[in-house]
């Protein structure tokens, strides 16, 4: 397997020199990243299906018939039988190292492990199984540096027989440390059961994985892979192609692909689902950005005052009727979004520690917030048919819908 680096624009390569004690008055203290390894063999034999277990951090939401999902970042999967949505209950988990994103269609559910994509059988809930493993088809996989390194130790990585599973830090003595070097690898190359309905689940505006047809779409930091899943239990790789720049969310609406990045959002056209074909791009200043479209319009948050880029935190709206040509139709203030969901007439923003705010839509550009539920912390949802999903600050919340307003239905501590 053939193997490339790509390094991010933003930082610059270093080289750590361990120092004699005698000298620290010479030495900057600094933050420094150690990677906690598994060999690939190893960590490709740590699938497991279990009870339910603690949630560690948790992560992105999706929903599925009668079922959530909860990503426990970098750990695996928590399923939760939402049967009765007044008394949730944690079912089972799934140990799957490296996962960030799932999708599920027709009880089949698809999983990212680092470079690898792993597939789950659903239909006895009771009786879960791990069918089928792709390895090495994502061209790109983000190690997850901790946000607080200012520099990194790989002295015992070997990125061609291991896995990073975790990081260690502590303050370290080191010489001419300037800013911290980022890898990316690309590699050429009780309850009752689940329905067993043609049915696809529904992720929150912060996922890379979308399902469409027959075909699962996913996004890393620069690449798109195209998976065939005619064959439910037995995906195949159908292409991997250059996605962008910087790509953190992807959202699927009216047979087109929209791809939130660091920089803007890019625009797929599905005319061919094999082979996305691009259409254009809508640029912004540097900053977070998950998108969700209704319409002719998309509805996409820039969080500042962090790694992502710039200080302002804005919500955006930008036509899109003009696929070749998007444009800023408005522009609200807000204090630090995440991510967010349309439904109907209301634009559900989560503005994380603001909490979750409800803007009516009087038209798809004016919008008037109407209400704001503080004191909670707001980081994704998922607007389904009959109730609003969210989840923030180790709680998944439920709420009805109201008029101009929603109604807590109830409250999980995730751990």
């Amino acid at each position: 397997m053939k193997l490339k680096f790509a390094i991010c624009v933003f930082f610059i390569a270093f080289t750590c020199i361990s120092c004699d004690s005698n000298d620290d008055e010479n030495l900057d203290l600094v933050m420094v990243a150690t990677p906690e390894i598994m060999s690939k063999s190893q960590f490709r034999k740590s699938v497991d299906i279990l009870p339910p277990q603690p949630i560690q951090t948790p992560g992105k939401i999706y929903a599925y018939s009668d079922y959530l999902f909860v990503n426990d970042k970098n750990r695996g999967v928590h399923i939760i039988d939402n049967t009765n949505p007044k008394f949730p209950k944690a079912i089972k988990y799934l140990t799957i190292p490296g996962n960030e994103d799932i999708s599920v269609k027709n009880n089949f559910l698809y999983a990212d492990s680092a470079t690898d994509l792993v597939v789950f059988d659903l239909s006895d809930i009771n009786n879960i199984k791990m069918v089928e493993r792709l390895e090495d088809v994502f061209e790109r996989y983000n190690y997850n540096v901790p946000l607080e390194a200012e520099a990194t130790d790989w002295a015992e990585f070997n990125y061609e027989t291991d896995i990073i599973v975790g990081w260690t830090t502590k303050q370290e003595r080191r010489e001419d440390v300037e800013e911290l070097l980022w890898i990316d690898i690309a590699f050429d190359g009780s309850p009752r059961g689940l329905e067993s309905a043609n049915t696809v689940g529904t992720g929150g505006s912060l996922a890379r994985f979308q399902i469409v047809d027959k075909y699962l779409y996913t996004v890393g930091s620069y690449s798109m892979a195209i998976f065939d899943i005619e064959d439910l239990a037995n995906p195949s790789l159908e292409a991997n192609q250059s996605a962008g720049w910087n790509i953190e969310t992807m959202f699927a609406a009216d047979n087109y692909l929209y791809l939130g990045s660091v920089n803007g959002m890019y625009i797929y056209d599905l005319k061919n689902p094999a082979s996305p074909e691009y259409v254009s791009e809508f640029v912004h200043w540097e900053g977070c950005d998950p998108v969700v479209v209704d319409g002719d319009y998309a509805y996409l948050t820039l969080r500042g005052g962090n790694l992502c880029g710039q200080l302002e935190s804005v919500l955006e709206v930008i036509d899109i009727s003009d696929k070749a040509n998007p444009t800023l139709a408005k522009r609200y203030t807000l204090e630090n979004p995440y991510g967010l969901g349309v439904k109907g007439n209301m634009l559900y923003v989560c503005d994380g520690t603001a909490g979750l705010k409800l803007f009516k839509r009087e038209t798809p550009v004016e919008l008037n917030m109407v209400r704001n539920l503080k004191n909670i912390q707001a980081t994704d949802v998922i607007p389904l048919e009959n109730s609003l999903i969210m989840i923030g600050d180790n709680t998944l919340y439920q709420y009805k819908y109201m008029a101009n307003n929603v109604g807590l239905i109830s409250s999980f501590r995730l751990n």
